[in-house]
């Protein structure tokens, strides 16, 4: 929380426990509270937690399965005890095998992760396209939303470099807006639930989720204005995943950039 203050934040992502290890950080009531109260106090209106990296729904592994659910249910907890707006998950990897089952696995881990929580939504992020993910297109991440069961505690957290990446257009108003109306037909904008906003240092359909601070990738700052501006995003949580200039993730002087870049796309627009 202090950071998020210090870097001029009104909205963070944070890990509930190392991202890269299954041991869960063990909490009580009084850090919750403690918590709660620090963001009441400060101007961060909006968490949202990221699931560990570790974490498999669509893994065939019944011990994976397990440990992604347990982990998974986990965050869902801690996000409901500190009131996050959402925990984000990478839906899974099927490697080698069939996508059809692989979602439909996925699915499964994630009905049973809710089944066992209480409010706090799962937001599914949209992917890069990189072999063997799940959750790259519209229609996967809505057909593992459906194998999940269609809870409206399922949501969709978008990441401007992943659908750069991924092949939809995000540069201009008029193909946003197409991406958008894609993503109504598909899944509705009412799953939408978070925003990532970072450059892309690869080329467009590339596939590759290599992130870049804002302003130097192949996105650009003109569209990334426009992505920070959309109405349809008004009032979701953005979060910056840039790698920073000293490559330990943004700085207060990124966060001011991209709040400089919706000013301009907002301008825009209303010309």
């Amino acid at each position: 929380m202090g950071r998020g203050e210090e870097l001029g934040c009104e909205a963070i992502q944070i890990f509930n426990q190392s991202p890269r290890m299954w041991k869960p950080t063990a909490y009580a009531e009084e850090d919750f509270a403690a918590f709660r109260e620090a963001m009441e106090a400060s101007p961060v209106e909006s968490v949202i937690i990221h699931a560990v990296y570790l974490i498999n729904c669509a893994t065939p592994d019944r011990e994976l399965a397990k440990k992604s659910r347990d982990s998974l249910a986990h965050a869902l907890r801690i996000g409901d005890a500190i009131g996050a707006d959402g925990v984000v998950l990478h839906p899974g990897a099927r490697k080698d095998s069939e996508p059809g089952p692989a979602m439909k696995r996925a699915g499964k881990v994630i009905r049973a992760a809710l089944d066992d929580t209480e409010e706090c939504p799962i937001l599914i992020e949209q992917m890069a396209g990189h072999k063997g993910i799940l959750g790259c297109t519209f229609e996967e991440v809505e057909t593992i939303t459906e194998a999940a069961g269609g809870s409206d505690r399922i949501g969709l957290c978008l990441d401007s470099c992943h659908m750069f990446v991924s092949g939809y257009d995000v540069r201009t108003e008029e193909s946003l807006s197409a991406v958008l109306a894609e993503i109504d037909s598909v899944l509705g904008l009412e799953r939408l639930g978070a925003l990532h906003v970072n450059d892309s240092k690869v080329p467009f359909g590339s596939k590759k989720d290599r992130h870049e601070d804002l302003g130097k990738g192949e996105i650009g700052d003109r569209s990334l204005s426009v992505i920070l501006s959309e109405p349809a995003f008004e009032g979701l949580p953005a979060t910056l995943e840039t790698p920073g200039p000293d490559k330990k993730g943004p700085t207060a002087a990124d966060v001011a950039h991209a709040k400089k870049l919706r000013k301009r796309g907002l301008k825009n627009r209303s010309r």
